[in-house]
């Protein structure tokens, strides 16, 4: 048997138009009172056993599946139908344990499955505290050309796995993209003590004129001193603006560095723009 695509959020929105309809004297008008009541009227319809479901209720619709292929399936019908995901689906998918994880991460590299699928299976195999998919992310990272939300997704996956994930991502900093490096070293620089995660926040930095703030914020948390000159010089660059003359100063400071001269930033528009929002 296979998941029925049924659109949950219209059958809703239909249940709903009811029950405001049968109730719209008692409340008489007062909007803010229903909508106070939205969550206990959801949740008499996820529970209420429902004719456009063969008699089940919608919590637990999906519970009578036990194949989590039939479960993924299902889910990436949806995608492909554009129809919204129910929740219970998603849900039912976590409960299977590790039994999803493999299902998941075969979805992950499936090159015919809806992006927003893929994207949800990352969603989904964090809500498992999955490590399994470790070197999967940072592969997949290593090759993005340009920034983009899935690189940015298993990133946060990546972050959730702690320091075990530094010697695999430093292995894959050769051959990676110069966007994947960014990718990486946002995750590195809460790694301080490696030479390689300094070198290339260093490099970062100097090749980076226009985002010398961010560069610099990494070298502030890897706290290593090396970088206080090249910081230095740039603070005083004429061609820094204010926000990174700002953020330049911070590393500085959280490198135990002493700061730089003041310099006048009239006329640089973050200045005058910050400037004029003091005023008012």
């Amino acid at each position: 048997m296979n998941v029925k695509c049924i659109n949950f959020d219209e059958q809703f929105e239909r249940y709903m138009r009811q029950w405001v309809k049968e109730n719209e004297k008692r409340f008489e008008g007062n909007m803010d009172a229903m909508e106070e009541e939205m969550p206990e009227v959801y949740m008499r319809f996820i529970n209420q056993k429902a004719d456009w479901l063969d008699g089940e209720t919608p919590a637990m619709y999906f519970h009578q599946f036990q194949d989590v292929n039939v479960l993924v399936g299902g889910m990436i019908e949806y995608f492909n139908k554009k129809i919204p995901v129910p929740d219970q689906l998603l849900e039912r998918i976590v409960d299977m344990g590790a039994a999803a994880e493999e299902r998941l991460m075969r979805l992950m590299t499936d090159k015919t499955a809806p992006y927003e699928a893929v994207l949800t299976a990352i969603t989904l195999l964090r809500e498992l505290d999955s490590t399994r998919p470790m070197q999967l992310y940072i592969d997949m990272i290593a090759q993005c050309p340009v920034a983009h939300e899935q690189a940015d997704m298993c990133a946060e996956s990546l972050r959730n796995m702690g320091d075990r994930v530094v010697e695999p991502i430093l292995e894959a900093l050769p051959d990676a993209t110069e966007q994947a490096q960014e990718v990486f070293l946002d995750i590195l620089c809460n790694y301080p003590g490696d030479d390689r995660i300094y070198t290339l926040a260093a490099r970062k930095f100097a090749e980076n004129d226009d985002r010398r703030a961010l560069f610099a914020s990494y070298l502030g948390k890897l706290g290593d001193d090396r970088a206080l000159p090249m910081l230095k010089e740039a603070a005083m660059d004429e061609k820094t603006n204010y926000l990174d003359y700002v953020e330049i100063c911070n590393a500085i400071e959280e490198l135990g560095g002493e700061l730089p001269p003041e310099r006048e930033f009239s006329g640089d528009p973050y200045y005058e723009s910050l400037r004029q929002m003091a005023e008012k």
